[in-house]
C-alpha cells in the first residue's frame, strides 16, 4: 500500500486534477493506493477571506462566497462533461451549507477558531468528494472516505493535536475492510474527541498523509506539489537551484523550518520513527526523481545540502548592563512571549550576557514589543535594561546540512562571500549540532545573498559577473563585441559566466536582469528608455546583483562624479575615464578608501596606456617594497601618432584629422594636443608611486600656438592648425636638424612632475617608438640603471576594451 498526497496547486485546476487521476491510475496497477487531496488551489484562503469579510459585515463576502462557487462547478462540468449531475447536487448542497455559516458569521460579527476550522473544512471536503466521484464516472475502484471520521484530535481549534490511539485504530480498521483500489481521503480536516471540527494547522494536509501513512506502516509516502523535490535553494530566486535527489530527516526539517515550502516540519514527525521515507514528486512533471527523505547514509561531495530563507522578520533585542549575571531575564521573556502565542524562529545571545537577540514574525512585533516592556517595565525604569528595540524589513537565511560539523571554514565561506558583495549580517545563530548556520539579513539582500551563497556552495566554481556599461561609443561597441566573442571561452576555461546587464549611451539605456542579449544590443538600445547618469546608478543599484561591475567608458567628469556612490553598494568600478584618478588628491584617496571600505574594486588599469599593463606593474612593485625613482614616459598614444606621421612633405592639421578618424584622439583633440591627457596620466602614476599631487602641481608645457589654445571650439581649433601650419613646421625642422625625433614626455622624479614635447636623439629608447605606442621606464631601488620597461600599442579602440575587458577578468578571478 502506498499513501499518496497532492497539494493545492496538484489540484488547483480541471487539466491538474486529470494529472493526478493519471498519476493514480498507473500508481495503482502495482499497489493499493490512499490519497490525500487538499483544497483545491487558493480556495482555503477565500474561504477565510470570506468569514473575515462576513465578521466585518462587508458585503463583499458574498461575492468572494460566489468565486469560490464558480470555481467548483466549472472544475466538475470541466471533469464530468457528460455525468455532473450527481456531483453537482453534492456540490450544491455544501456550498448552500457554506453560506448559511457566513450568513451566521455575518449576523452575529464573530468568527471563533472553532467557527474558522468548520469554515475552512469545506475546501478538502469538496474536492475530496469531486475526485473521488470523477474517478468512479470513469469507471475506476475509487471511493471517498472523510478523514473527519479517521482522525480523531483535542479540541485546540486551528491547530489540534492528534489521540494517535484512537485515530491510529480507526486508520487500521478501515482499511482493513476498504475494498476500492483508490481510497480519496481529504487532508488538513479531522474531528475532536467529542465530534467538534478541528483542523491539523499549517501543512495539515501533509500532516494527514503522515498520520496514515505511520498508522498503516506503508513503505513510502509520497507528496506531490508543483515543483520536483526539495532544491538546493528556492528556484524563483535562484535560476540555477536544482532539486536534492536524497536528504536527511533533520535536514529536511531543518530547511522546512527556515522556509521551504514544499515541507512542513511536523509532517516528518510520525513517519520519522518508523523510518518511513517521503518521496516529494512534481504532478506537472510525475517522470522527474524528485526528492527522498528517509534515514538512509547519503554521499555526498558538498557539506552543505540547502540553503533556505524565511521573510517578514523583525529582530526583537533585549539588553542592558543590568542583565550580567542575573539569572531569570531568559526566563521570563520567553514566559511573556509563550504567553502571547508568538512563536521565535531564531535565538541568539551575547557571551556577555549584556543582550538576547529574538527573530519573530514582522506582524508580531508589536504586540511582542508591548507585552515585553511590560514585563520588564521596572527594570527599564530602574535603567537596568532598555526598552525592547524592534528591527523589522528582514529576512532569515540559512545553511544545513548534517556533514557541516565535519568541514572546517564552512561559516567564513558564507560569511566572506556575503561581506564581499556588501550584505549586512544582523545578528548569526549556529545549533550545537552544527547542522545549520542562520543569518538575519536586509530583506532587500534576500535574492542577492542566496545566488551568492548558492554558487559558492553548489555550483562548480562558476562564478557570475553581472557588468553595467556607461559609454557605448567607439570603444564602448568594441568592449561589448569582445565580451561577445569570448563569453563561452571565459565560461569553458575561466568558469566566468560573464553578463551584460546595462548598457547606456547618451541618449538611451536599457537593463535586463538576465542578461542583455548581445545579437542586437544595438535595436534594444535604440529603443530603451531615456538615457539618465542617476537613473543608471538607481537602477544598477536596484537590481542589487552580486558581483556587479559598473564599466565607465567615458571621459566625462558627471560619470566620474558617480564612483563614489557605487562604491558605497559594493559595486566594483572599470574605468578608462582619467578624471576621477586625475581629481583633487582628496577625492582620489576619498575614491580609493571606499574601495577599501566597501570591498569594492577600483580598477583603471586603462587610465595609462590603454590595453598595457603600466598600473598593475606599478602596483605589483609597490607592493612587495620597491620604491619608485623616477619616472620617464611617452603616455599619448594620439599624440605619438601625429609626431610619427607627421613631416615636411604632411600639414599638421591632416595628421591630427587622420588621428581622429582613426580612434587615436578624443572627440575634442584639445584634450590631446594640449597635454592635459598626458598630465593626467603621469599624475596618476606619481599618485599610485605614493606621491600627493595634483593636476596644478604638474609642469605642462604645450608646443601649441598660442591661437590654439585660446580656441573657442574644436572647429576654432582645427582652423588654428590651418593657421598655424608654419609653427608646426619649425617645430619639426628643428628636431630634424639635430637629427632627433618629437616625442612628447612626460617625467616624475623627486615628487615633481612634468610633460612636453621633447627633441629625443637617436639611441634614446624614446627615438624609434613607432605608431601610436607607448612606452614607460620605472627607474626604482631595484632597478636603479636599467629601468623596468613596458612598451606597446597604447591607444585605439581595440587596445583600450581590450584593457577594460581584462580588468573585468581580473575582478571575475578574485
Amino acid at each position: 500500500m502506498k499513501v499518496l498526497k497532492f497539494g493545492g496547486t496538484s489540484v488547483g485546476s480541471s487539466q491538474n486534477i486529470n494529472n493526478v487521476i493519471n498519476i493514480l491510475v498507473n500508481h495503482s496497477k502495482t499497489d493499493t493506493l490512499v490519497c490525500v487531496v487538499s483544497a483545491v488551489g487558493g480556495i482555503t484562503d477565500k474561504l477565510l477571506l470570506a468569514g473575515k469579510q462576513a465578521q466585518n459585515k462587508e458585503e463583499a463576502f458574498i461575492e468572494t462566497f460566489n468565486t469560490i462557487k464558480t470555481r467548483h462547478f466549472e472544475i466538475v462540468k470541466e471533469l464530468n462533461p457528460n455525468k455532473s449531475d450527481n456531483i453537482l447536487s453534492f456540490v450544491e448542497d455544501k456550498l448552500n451549507a457554506l453560506r448559511s455559516l457566513l450568513d451566521g458569521i455575518f449576523l452575529i460579527n464573530e468568527l471563533s477558531p472553532k467557527t474558522s476550522d468548520k469554515l475552512v473544512s469545506f475546501g478538502e471536503l469538496l474536492s475530496s468528494f469531486i475526485i473521488a466521484e470523477t474517478m468512479k464516472n470513469r469507471g475506476l475502484s475509487a471511493d471517498v472516505k472523510n478523514s473527519q471520521e479517521l482522525i480523531v484530535t483535542n479540541s485546540n481549534f486551528t491547530k489540534a493535536e492528534v489521540d494517535y490511539s484512537i485515530t491510529n485504530q480507526n486508520i487500521r480498521d478501515y482499511f482493513k475492510s476498504a475494498k476500492q483500489k483508490i481510497t480519496i481521503l481529504p487532508g488538513f480536516i479531522s474531528k475532536s474527541r467529542i465530534g467538534e471540527i478541528t483542523t491539523l494547522g499549517r501543512g495539515g494536509s501533509d500532516f494527514t498523509a503522515a498520520i496514515v501513512a505511520a498508522a498503516l506502516h506503508v513503505e513510502t509516502l509520497e507528496i506531490w506539489t508543483d515543483v520536483s523535490g526539495m532544491y538546493t535553494t528556492n528556484p524563483k530566486l535562484v535560476k540555477q537551484a536544482y532539486p536534492i535527489e536524497r536528504i536527511s530527516y533533520q535536514e529536511a526539517m531543518e530547511l522546512s523550518h527556515f522556509g521551504a515550502k514544499v515541507l512542513y516540519p511536523p509532517t516528518v514527525q510520525p513517519v520519522l520513527s518508523l523510518d518511513i521515507p517521503i518521496h516529494i514528486k512534481n504532478t506537472l512533471e510525475p517522470d522527474a526523481f524528485g526528492t527522498v527523505i528517509s534515514n538512509e547514509e547519503i554521499k555526498s561531495t558538498s557539506p552543505v545540502r540547502g540553503i533556505s530563507n524565511i521573510g517578514n522578520i523583525a529582530l526583537l533585542t533585549l539588553e542592558g548592563s543590568g542583565m550580567v549575571g542575573i539569572p531569570g531575564f531568559s526566563k521570563r521573556l520567553f514566559e511573556t512571549l509563550s504567553q502571547e502565542k508568538i512563536n521565535v524562529i531564531m535565538i541568539t545571545q551575547a557571551s556577555s550576557e549584556h543582550s538576547i537577540c529574538l527573530g519573530i514574525e514582522d506582524k508580531e512585533a508589536e504586540n511582542a514589543k508591548a507585552a515585553i516592556d511590560v514585563v520588564f517595565e521596572n527594570e527599564i525604569a530602574l535603567g537596568k535594561i532598555e526598552p525592547i528595540i524592534i528591527e523589522t524589513g528582514l529576512s532569515i537565511i540559512a545553511l544545513v546540512g548534517d556533514n557541516m560539523k565535519n568541514h572546517q571554514g564552512i561559516s567564513g565561506k558564507m560569511f566572506s562571500s556575503l561581506g564581499k558583495n556588501n550584505i549586512n549580517i544582523r545578528a548569526i545563530a549556529q545549533g550545537a549540532s552544527e547542522k545549520n548556520i542562520t543569518a538575519v539579513i536586509d530583506e532587500k539582500d534576500v535574492k542577492k545573498a542566496l545566488n551568492t551563497l548558492h554558487e559558492q556552495f553548489f555550483e562548480t566554481k562558476t562564478k557570475q559577473i553581472n557588468v553595467f556599461i556607461t559609454g557605448v561609443g567607439n570603444v564602448g561597441e568594441r568592449l561589448v563585441e569582445q565580451i561577445k566573442q569570448q563569453k563561452k571561452y571565459l565560461k569553458d576555461n575561466l568558469k566566468i559566466k560573464l553578463r551584460v546587464v546595462g548598457l547606456s549611451n547618451s541618449r538611451h539605456m536599457i537593463f535586463d536582469e538576465d542578461g542583455i542579449g548581445l545579437n542586437n544590443w544595438k535595436e534594444q538600445l535604440a529603443s530603451g528608455e531615456k538615457a539618465s547618469l542617476q537613473g543608471f546608478f538607481e537602477k544598477t543599484k536596484a537590481l542589487n546583483l552580486r558581483n556587479s561591475i559598473f564599466v565607465d567608458v567615458t571621459a566625462n567628469k558627471d560619470v566620474a562624479d558617480l564612483y563614489a556612490q557605487y562604491l558605497r553598494q559594493s559595486i566594483a568600478i572599470v574605468a578608462c575615464n582619467k578624471i576621477a584618478c586625475s581629481s583633487d588628491y582628496n577625492n582620489y584617496k576619498d575614491l580609493k578608501r571606499l574601495s577599501l571600505k566597501y570591498n569594492a574594486p577600483f580598477l583603471f588599469e586603462t587610465n595609462v596606456g590603454a590595453g598595457l599593463p603600466i598600473i598593475d606593474t606599478l602596483g605589483n612593485l609597490i607592493a612587495s617594497g620597491d620604491k619608485v625613482n623616477s619616472i620617464q614616459a611617452v603616455l599619448s598614444g594620439s599624440l605619438n601618432f601625429v609626431f610619427n606621421n607627421f613631416n615636411d612633405k604632411t600639414k599638421f592639421y591632416d595628421v591630427v584629422k587622420q588621428a581622429g578618424a582613426e580612434g587615436y584622439t578624443e572627440p575634442d583633440p584639445r584634450i590631446d594636443l594640449s597635454g592635459v591627457d598626458v598630465a593626467r596620466k603621469i599624475l596618476i602614476l606619481a599618485r599610485e608611486s605614493g606621491v600627493a599631487l595634483n593636476l596644478e602641481d604638474i609642469d605642462n608645457t604645450s608646443f601649441l600656438s598660442e591661437a590654439g589654445l585660446k580656441s573657442d571650439s574644436v572647429d576654432d581649433f582645427y582652423q588654428t592648425l590651418i593657421a598655424d601650419e608654419a609653427h608646426y613646421q619649425s617645430l619639426y625642422a628643428s628636431a630634424k636638424a639635430n637629427n632627433c625625433q618629437l616625442k612628447y614626455v612626460a617625467k616624475f622624479e623627486n615628487g615633481k612632475a612634468s610633460v612636453g614635447l621633447q627633441e629625443i636623439p637617436e639611441g634614446h629608447p624614446f627615438y624609434n617608438l613607432e605608431g601610436s605606442d607607448n612606452i614607460v621606464m620605472f627607474y626604482t631601488e631595484r632597478y636603479p640603471q636599467q629601468p623596468m620597461i613596458i612598451k606597446g600599442a597604447g591607444a585605439g579602440a581595440d587596445v583600450t576594451a581590450s584593457g577594460l575587458f581584462a580588468d573585468i577578468i581580473r575582478l571575475g578571478n578574485d
